[in-house]
């Protein structure tokens, strides 16, 4: 609901309630680094090689001297020739008497008896070579296939790193903490009290199993943790496992479907395996909806997630039940979630973590200003004031954001401006300059928020005014922005009609000082339309339609609302619309009024804007002559 208000001219409006811009996504992994440039010749010098070795034998014995056989025989009658060999394939070899090496491979010439008379009339030396091979001509010939075999071995392996593996693919990708067991305890969770009374039994289990036995109490099987992004899901988690002192299985729900059919139920059932040889264990699934969607919703149904699903069911309660083993899951979408998986035996506590409450915001920004020096003038209760709606990790952004402020003006301590800095960055986005107006654009501007400021602080139920500014800052080019004292949780319909009038003003001091209104009242009346929509429909607040009430849906955390059939005929819708036209028309004509008695103090207020850009609450009260409020972000 309406608690803290930024009147954006020019751009989208924003509420205090509505979640900030979601935390930035984890980095993404680091790309691997490319293959050295020999790798490419590699084939090339694989081609060479094998060619040399095919030829080497016959580089070896291509300086023998090839003689026929007729040339031998003349040979040896003419004495040139010293001594032979004499193969047992009928091949020759020998040396001439010059020292020439000779072979001649003619095939009978063992067969021949007139060699061997010629042989030994001209006294030439005869032996025999030996009939086996030699050890380095059956390497050399092995060789070019043990090459080849190699290079089949090295890219196998090369496929296998890559693909981490067929045989491994069944395999749980969840990463264990054991010998290095979760350090977190609840101590180092800020705030949410609620939250760790809900899972302190857990722990308790872990710890004491034999009590529960004893007293015939099966222990909880599981955990549903449910809230929008960064509220600390997994810090939780994470302590539970600290404080029990027991392994921390952690997995996403993403890993366990691939394209392979059966692998994602493959994979649970190694990973409860895994828990249960390290039981009592935890096992942590982060984003359980990736495979816990609701079956038989979609029109084409998707077996593997259906299979992996079943086989989850089935560990966590049915014939295998996991004794000793805790699962916890998180999730941002609990309305997607199949109710089989969440009924009694399954996940038997549901644990709501809800965006942080003003105590607790005050608590996790004291956590996360460890290391950081702020200065004097630095309040984290009104830091925490300033942030409704932001979770744990906004926070966390918030406090870095600011010390980067603090840097960019040559720093080390952080003021309470880097904080006030930050905080528009992270809301609005970077400041542009008030040098992109013109000056007629800069003054109906400057008209424009003094209209919102002024309703706004003569208002009986409006929240106090806590900074004004005409500096541009991502699409707004103009904020007023209010804070509440104490952060409510109800909302009468007199401070919903004084927002109404409040979100009017910037038009009806357009409409008073120029004569006519401008685009820049098109976030007020979106906002305001929403509103009053909201008012009619959903919470009575119409004396014509009187008190019944159409859900829009189901809220959801990663922001908008389920899409459901309206649940009212045409009829009602007319008188919706007729309702909504009325209450607006009301908060225009209750501005108007209000800034026609001020018309002075409009003027004079535009003067300071004009003049200053940025002022703060205390400046407008000033401007209407009443005691100044300290309220400053």
């Amino acid at each position: 609901m309406i608690q803290h208000r930024l009147w954006a001219n020019g751009g989208p409006h924003r509420t205090g309630t509505a979640t900030p811009p979601p935390r930035p996504d984890r980095p993404a992994a680091p790309a691997p680094p490319p293959p050295p440039r020999w790798r490419k010749w590699l084939p090339i010098a694989g081609i060479l090689l094998t060619a040399a070795l095919f030829l080497l034998p016959g580089r070896i014995s291509g300086n023998a001297e090839q003689l026929s056989y007729s040339q031998l025989k003349s040979d040896i009658s003419a004495g040139q020739v010293a001594s032979v060999s004499l193969g047992t394939d009928g091949g020759v070899s020998g040396e001439l008497t010059n020292g020439t090496t000779f072979t001649s491979s003619y095939p009978v010439a063992l067969q021949d008896p007139q060699f061997a008379q010629l042989l030994d009339q001209h006294k030439v030396k005869v032996s025999t070579q030996p009939a086996h091979t030699s050890i380095w001509s059956v390497l050399l010939s092995l060789l070019p296939l043990a090459l080849l075999v190699a290079l089949f071995l090295w890219t196998g392996r090369a496929a296998r790193r890559q693909l981490a593996g067929l045989g491994g693919i069944g395999r749980s990708c969840g990463k264990v903490f054991d010998t290095e067991r979760p350090s977190t305890t609840f101590a180092d969770v800020a705030g949410y009290e609620g939250a760790k009374q809900e899972v302190i039994e857990v722990v308790d289990f872990l710890r004491h199993p034999d009590r529960y036995r004893k007293a015939g109490a099966v222990g909880p099987r599981g955990v549903l943790m449910v809230g929008p992004p960064g509220t600390g899901k997994t810090l939780l988690a994470r302590a539970m496992a600290g404080e029990a002192g027991v392994p921390f299985i952690s997995v996403t729900g993403s890993s366990f479907v691939e394209m392979f059919v059966g692998v994602g139920a493959a994979r649970v059932r190694d990973l409860f395996a895994d828990a249960r040889r390290r039981a009592p264990s935890i096992v942590f699934i982060d984003e359980v909806d990736a495979i816990g969607q609701r079956r038989g919703g979609q029109v084409i149904s998707n077996d593997e997630r259906d299979h992996t699903l079943n086989q989850l069911l089935a560990e966590m309660d049915g014939f295998d039940p996991a004794a000793g083993v805790v699962v916890i899951a998180a999730t941002n979408r609990p309305q997607v979630l199949d109710p089989a998986l969440l009924r009694p035996g399954r996940f038997d506590r549901q644990v709501v973590i809800p965006l942080p409450t003003q105590r607790e915001r005050r608590a996790i920004l004291a956590v996360h200003r460890q290391g950081k020096h702020l200065g004097p003038d630095v309040d984290l209760d009104v830091v925490a004031r300033a942030t409704p709606g932001f979770s744990g990790a906004d926070l966390a952004n918030l406090v870095n954001e600011a010390a980067i402020f603090a840097v960019r003006a040559r720093r080390q301590v952080i003021e309470a401006v880097d904080f006030a800095d930050a905080r528009d960055r992270i809301l609005l986005g970077g400041r542009e300059g008030s040098n992109v107006l013109l000056p007629d654009e800069k003054h109906a501007v400057a008209v424009h928020e003094s209209g919102h400021a002024l309703v706004a602080a003569l208002s009986p139920h409006g929240d106090p005014v806590a900074k004004v500014t005409i500096l541009p800052a991502g699409q707004a080019l103009g904020v007023t922005e209010q804070l509440p004292i104490d952060e409510r949780h109800l909302h009468s319909a007199g401070y919903l009609k004084d927002s109404l009038a409040i979100r009017m003003g910037g038009r009806a001091a357009e409409q008073i000082v120029f004569g006519e209104t401008s685009t820049g009242a098109a976030s007020d009346l979106a906002g305001a339309t929403e509103l009053a929509t909201r008012m009619v429909r959903e919470f009575g607040m119409s004396p014509t339609l009187g008190p019944v009430g159409f859900a829009s849906g189901s809220p959801m955390y990663l922001g908008g609302e389920e899409v459901k059939n309206r649940p009212y005929a045409e009829a009602t819708q007319r008188v919706i619309d007729e309702e909504v036209a009325t209450l607006l028309r009301e908060a225009e004509r209750r501005a108007t009024a209000t800034l026609t008695e001020h018309r002075r103090a409009l003027d004079r207020l535009t003067e300071v804007l004009l003049e200053r850009e940025t002022i703060d609450g205390a400046d407008v009260d000033q401007v209407l002559g009443r005691f100044p409020t300290e309220i400053r972000i």
